[in-house]
Formats: C-alpha cells, structure tokens, sequence
C-alpha cells in the first residue's frame, strides 16, 4: 500500500543543528496527515462503494442480477467484471503516469505547488464521480483522483521529510502511514451509514473526497516552501529565513551549510538513473527500488483492502455484516501502525518484517482452509467459520500494519545515497503503484478462477518476500545514511558485488597514475 518518504540525511554537523518544534512544523504535519488521508480515504472508499446495491444498479447491472442470484451462498465470481475492477484500478494506472510529472513539478517549483495542484485534481475527481450519470463519467473522475494522488504521494511526504527536525524524521514517516490508515478506517464507517441512505448513499461515500482535497488545499495556502526546495531553486536568501522561521531559531548555520552541499553534491549527478545501475547501487535497486515495492503490494494486502466487502459478500454475508466485518479490518491496520511507530527503532526493521511474515503466511494458510471447508457448497459460511475468517484477515492486517506498511517506504528512503535518493524515489513510487493497479485489476479474476486457492498463492508469494528479506536486507535500524554502504560491504551476498567496482575504479586509477 502507498505512504511516505524520509530523506533522514544528518550531516557531518548534525550535532550542531539547533531548534524546537515550532508552529510551522505542526502546520506541515497537519497538511502531511491530510495527504495521507487522501491516499487512504480512496483505498477504503474503493471496495465498500462496490459492493452498494444501489452503485451496482446504476454502473453494473450484470454484476447486481449476478449478485441476487447467489445473494445467500458463497460465489466467488459475483463480482468478477473486467468494467468494475477498472473502476478501482484506473486511479493507480493514473497515478503511476502522473507520478513522472509531479517528480519534474516538485523538483522545478517546488514541493508546496505540488501538494496544492493534487489536492485540485483530487476534488475535481471526487466532484465528478459524486455527480457521475454514465461509466465514462466513473473513470474520468478516478483518473483526476490517481493524477491528485501522485502529486501528493510524490510531494506531501518529501515536504514532511524535509521540514521535520532530522532527530524525527522517521517518526514523521510513519505518521504518514498511520494518516494512510487513518483515512481506511474513516471510509469504511462512512461506508457503513451511507449504504443505508438508497439510492445517493454511495454518492456521498465518492463525494466525501472533497472535504480532505479541500483542506489540504487551504493548509497548502499557509505553507511556507522547503529550505531544500528553495536551495535547490538557488533563493538562499529566502531559504534561510524560513529554515529559521521553522526551527525557531537564528541559529541555523550548521544546517543551512549541509542543506547548500547536499544540493551542491545532487546537482553534480547530471544522470541519477543511469548512477542507479552502477554495482555499487545494485544492492539499493534490487532491494530498494524493485523488491520491496513490488512485494509490498504482490502480499495481498491492497487486494483485501480494496474488496474487503466485496470478499466477505461473496463468502456469504450480508452487505452491511461485510462493511462492519471491513470497519474491524481497517481497526486492526491502525493498530499495527501504532505498533510499527512505538517498536521499530528498538526492534529493527528486520525482526518486524520476518515475525510479519511468519503471522501473514499462517493468517492465509488458515483463510484458505476455511473456505475450501465449504466452498461449491453453494450456502452461506457457518458463524463459527465466517468469525475464524474474520479473526485470520485481522491477523493478517495487523502484521501487515507494522511490518511491509510502513517499512515498504522506509527502508528504501534510508538505503539510496544522497545522489541517487531522488531517482530511486522515483522507482519506488512508481514499481508501487504498477503493482497496486495490476493487484486491483486481476484480484476478482483470480478469486473467481483460483477461488480459495488465491490465498494459498499470496501465502506462497509472502514466503518468498520473507527469503528475500532473511537473505539480502541486513539490518538498519539507528544507522547513519552516510554510513549504510559499510553494511554492503559487509554483507554476505552484496560485498563481492559492490567491492567489485571499488577494485575496477582502483585497477583503474593506478593504470591512469601509470600513463
């Protein structure tokens, strides 16, 4: 699932920083948690809307007359339509293309023009599918609301990372996620009232989009740019001010100095994609770029939270039992975000992704032994099997929460060195969110084909997400960024690969010393 990212840079003076929390840095936290809401109010609001009688009479027929005719018995293909998956999958697919554009707009004219132009977009989105008489209407207004998420996912948590004091940093990124969240919970019980309001309530459900657009367009007014943005731009002058405006302090200096050489020092990488594909990178890209997105979304956890409601109508129960059964879901990821927040940096990054998997695996071996106990059967589940179902999903939810969650975005924040952190960010967002979009487009084709057999696929994927992570992530809790390439070097696995080029530029160096 989306979230933030963390530029964690302490410099060589970091000892010396001096500041307070101050009215501003609250200010960005408050409009950082109203980007995360945004990501995670569409997550939620996706699947409960879907699943409204009244939303599938009005855009998908077939797939109501589809749904009463198996309306008391588990059907694991009453929802597979093409049409109603691109309904959710068609903001990720514009979010991915955007995200390219919003990456030029941030680095250009900064972060603050980046958050305000996707908070537009996405109350646009949310006008137009609230008021949507037509399926062409439908996605359209999903676009503007995928256009508005990659600006914001692109700017919102950079603008927190840059703005928050580097002592906080990574509590800031988690507040991130647990906004994302946040936003889950609060679609879900929206969804909850609004299905018994026939016909409009899913209207309400889409347009309710509009309030956190709105606010975080207005709190985008009050923002002051980042010193970062402004160094970048060459407005020292200006960007010192702030930096002091936000510190609470005049005494910047040590900091100022570091933010004017880390731009000075991105600026010299004229090709920071091209820099990614050196041996000495390959650790980050494998890991940070390619692995941990992709597997983020290959564990299933964006699938249940996009079709929660969808999942537990097609197992049997009722349209407002399944919105109360995803209301407990989406609980239980808040829960894990608070847990992720309070343990990481005493337990490591490690230990939480390993004991999550060990939970998440066994949480999909037992969903899929409930349902093949009763599947084409042809009537509802049992209490006792639909609660078991309830009880593993939570599991699984909760250890997702505080393991792939969060970390899926902070790892890959604290592993890229400073020149290519921006393009790796890049990769980051956008192996994401193509793995979101082809996640949300297949998952109902495979709980149809697959049926129960599509959680043993997840339970089967995880276990290889587990491998990958045992075998090449070490350990980087409390390591300082300028130092995270001695743990490549010391590494089972990567040490021959990133010590190779070191010996190539060596070789190299010397014939050059020859001539």
């Amino acid at each position: 699932m989306a979230g933030g990212f963390v530029g964690g840079d302490v410099g060589k003076r970091a000892e010396l920083y001096e500041g307070r929390i101050t009215s501003y840095f609250i200010l960005a936290c408050i409009v950082g948690s109203l980007g995360g809401s945004l990501f995670g109010y569409d997550l939620g609001v996706s699947g409960g809307v879907t699943s409204m009688d009244d939303f599938l009479k009005e855009f998908f027929p077939s797939v109501y007359r589809r749904k009463q005719a198996h309306l008391h018995e588990t059907d694991y293909c009453k929802y597979d339509n093409q049409l109603l998956t691109l309904f959710t999958s068609s903001l990720y697919f514009a979010g991915l293309i955007s995200t390219f554009g919003a990456s030029y707009v941030t680095r250009k004219y900064g972060r603050r023009i980046s958050i305000m132009g996707g908070a537009v977009s996405f109350f646009l989105g949310g006008a137009i599918n609230a008021g949507a008489v037509n399926l062409f209407m439908l996605i359209i207004g999903r676009i503007l609301l995928g256009v508005g998420i990659g600006f914001g996912n692109q700017a919102v948590p950079l603008y927190l990372s840059e703005i928050a004091p580097p002592k906080i940093r990574g509590a800031v990124n988690q507040l991130f996620q647990l906004t994302t969240c946040l936003g889950i919970l609060v679609a879900d019980i929206i969804n909850y009232f609004t299905e018994q309001l026939h016909p409009w309530g899913w209207r309400l459900s889409l347009g309710l989009a509009m309030v956190p657009a709105t606010l975080m367009f207005i709190g985008g007014l009050f923002l002051p740019e980042t010193p970062n943005s402004l160094v970048e731009q060459g407005k020292l002058d200006k960007a010192r001010k702030i930096l002091e405006k936000v510190r609470g302090t005049t005494k910047v200096d040590a900091e100022f100095e570091d933010l004017k050489e880390a731009s000075d020092a991105a600026r010299a990488v004229k090709h920071p994609f091209r820099n990614l594909l050196k041996p000495k990178n390959r650790p980050q890209l494998i890991i940070g770029a390619l692995g941990i997105p992709a597997f983020q979304q290959l564990s299933g956890m964006n699938s249940i939270l996009f079709y929660a409601p969808v999942i537990f109508q097609s197992l049997g129960m009722g349209s407002g039992a399944s919105l109360y059964s995803s209301i407990i879901t989406s609980s239980m990821l808040v829960l894990g975000a608070l847990v992720s927040m309070s343990v990481v940096d005493r337990l490591g990054r490690r230990f939480l992704f390993i004991e999550a998997g060990i939970q998440m695996i066994s949480s999909m071996v037992v969903v899929a032994i409930t349902l093949a106990l009763k599947f084409g059967r042809g009537v509802m589940l049992p209490k006792d099997l639909a609660i078991i179902l309830v009880v593993a999903i939570c599991a699984f939810v909760v250890a997702y929460g505080w393991s792939w969650g969060p970390l899926g975005w902070l790892v890959p924040s604290e592993i890229f060195p400073l020149e290519t952190r921006s393009a790796g960010q890049s990769m980051v967002v956008c192996v994401n969110l193509f793995f979101t979009a082809a996640i949300a487009q297949c998952f109902l084709a495979m709980l149809c084909h697959l049926r129960y057999g599509v959680f043993i696929l997840f339970a089967g994927l995880i276990v290889i997400m587990s491998l990958f992570i045992i075998l090449l992530l070490p350990e980087t809790k409390q390591v300082p960024i300028e130092e995270m390439s001695y743990l490549w070097e010391k590494h089972w696995f990567w040490k021959s690969i990133v010590c190779r080029q070191d010996s190539d530029n060596k070789v190299q160096n010397q014939q050059a010393a020859a001539v």
